[in-house]
């Protein structure tokens, strides 16, 4: 075990330190490659160095680097190494996280980053919080303490009984509200197209002087961070009208509710913090490790009555029992790399991280725009759409910026229009980082949009 832990830290070593050396996507080759993994299962035993020195040879090439800083696309962090580091050590632990017996470090761990997160976030200290596998989790752990706290005040246990028969709740979202949201709401029976959509505005964000009629039996969605612009519901105009119709607010926060941790970007989570339920991700702006979600609830028993449910063979004691406040019993120790994170930045070393990646972000859209392409967004956080002229075209520049190799940003479709979507995520990425790929960028959009080249 000694000399297989030693020999593949080395082997994770070299993978990291040659992702700056490396196209950002993998080429044809390398995934061409991955046939070599479809052999039948061995009849017998394989030497476990054999085992990692396949998976290092054949994997690694195979990977897009996700870990390296010029990935942009979706709304992807990298890991910091305090987290890549107690990620391994949890690992080797092997603790089952679900039960406070089971692991006590891991019970200790999530308390601690609990009150951290609650703090950095600027979200009520007596919240309840649950450590899941992302923000769809989040959003659906944090929905489920809204349809047990709405349903309850109309004498139904939704638990016990289920959701036939039940009361209605009527579910409002912005027309630009996340697909992670419609899965939870689908997935508690709500419906995906039971709700209803209010409008939005050219950054996405909702009207507020436009939201339908709210009662005590409504859940207002709202955003924190739009995943195309980057834009903030206005939640000072809205949560004051929902909380004096009774109306549960949930905020969709992925990874715009980390805009909290920055004073010079706090103002835009101004009235976020008077809702009755949060969702966000630790594996974004947090840059921990995959899969690492987090839901916070105001009042701690909504989401334990979601949850809670116990066995005679279940030791439990009077400390807070974490299986309590998410879906899952057995889960791994994700709460160990969140609290490294937290531990290891601080919260000035957070604040720069935001900071940071939102400069990286606001230069790029001024690079794009000095050179002529349309940003379509007010870069108000990490996200940057740009459209390189009609939807053929940019869709044409995207791939070839994709294909040359230097960075990766994705596409997507922003109220008609076609444009690439750039997410500054990464601890890792520079400023030079940032003028390589900018310059790449601004080459390789002039030779398609010249029908030179690449196209």
């Amino acid at each position: 075990m000694n000399h297989l832990l030693k020999a593949t830290a080395e082997r994770a070593w070299r993978y990291l330190d040659g992702l700056d050396d490396r196209s950002v996507a993998p080429s044809a080759d390398a995934i061409a490659t991955l046939r070599r993994l479809d052999e039948p299962l061995p009849e017998g035993p394989t030497d476990p160095q054999a085992v990692v020195a396949l998976l290092d040879e054949v994997g690694s090439p195979a990977t897009v680097a996700t870990a390296g800083s010029r990935y942009f696309g979706f709304v992807v962090g990298g890991a910091l190494p305090a987290t890549v580091a107690a990620n391994w050590l949890a690992t080797a632990w092997d603790q089952n996280a679900g039960v406070a017996a089971l692991s006590p470090i891991a019970a200790k761990l999530e308390e601690v980053a609990m009150r951290w997160l609650l703090d950095v976030l600027r979200l009520p200290a007596p919240c309840g919080v649950g450590f899941v596998t992302c923000a769809t989790q989040a959003n659906f752990a944090g929905l489920a303490a809204a349809r047990h706290a709405l349903l309850a005040r109309q004498g139904w246990d939704v638990e016990k009984l289920g959701v036939f028969g039940a009361p209605p709740i009527t579910v409002v979202v912005g027309e630009e509200v996340h697909v992670s949201v419609l899965r939870a709401l689908m997935t508690l029976g709500l419906g995906r197209d039971r709700n209803i959509r209010a409008p939005v505005d050219g950054q996405g964000r909702i009207r507020a002087d436009s939201l339908p009629p709210l009662d005590d039996t409504t859940i207002v969605c709202i955003q924190a961070g739009n995943v195309n612009t980057g834009a903030f519901d206005p939640a000072d105009e809205i949560v004051p009208r929902a909380k004096t119709a009774g109306a549960w607010v949930h905020v969709d926060g992925a990874f715009g509710l980390w805009a909290g941790a920055a004073p010079s970007h706090a103002h835009l989570i101004r009235g976020f913090d008077g809702a009755d339920s949060w969702a966000t991700d630790a594996h974004k702006w947090l840059n921990v490790p995959y899969d690492s979600g987090i839901v916070v609830v105001r009042e701690p028993q909504h989401l334990r009555a979601a949850f809670s449910i116990t066995a005679p063979y279940l030791v439990r004691g009077e400390q807070r029992e974490p299986e309590d406040y998410t879906p899952e019993f057995s889960r791994r120790a994700r709460g160990v790399e969140v609290w490294a994170a937290l531990r290891s930045l601080g919260r000035e070393g957070l604040a720069h991280l935001i900071e940071r990646t939102c400069r990286h972000a606001a230069r790029f859209a001024q690079g794009l725009r000095a050179a002529g392409y349309d940003v379509l967004n007010d870069v108000v956080i990490n996200q940057v759409l740009v459209s390189f002229g009609d939807a053929a075209t940019t869709r044409r520049v995207i791939t070839a910026i994709q294909e040359e190799g230097t960075c990766w940003a994705g596409a997507s479709v922003w109220q008609g229009r076609t444009a690439m979507r750039i997410s500054v995520s990464s601890w890792a990425t520079t400023d030079q980082d940032v003028e390589r790929s900018l310059e790449a960028m601004i080459r390789v959009a002039a030779q398609v949009v010249r029908g030179g080249g690449r196209d």
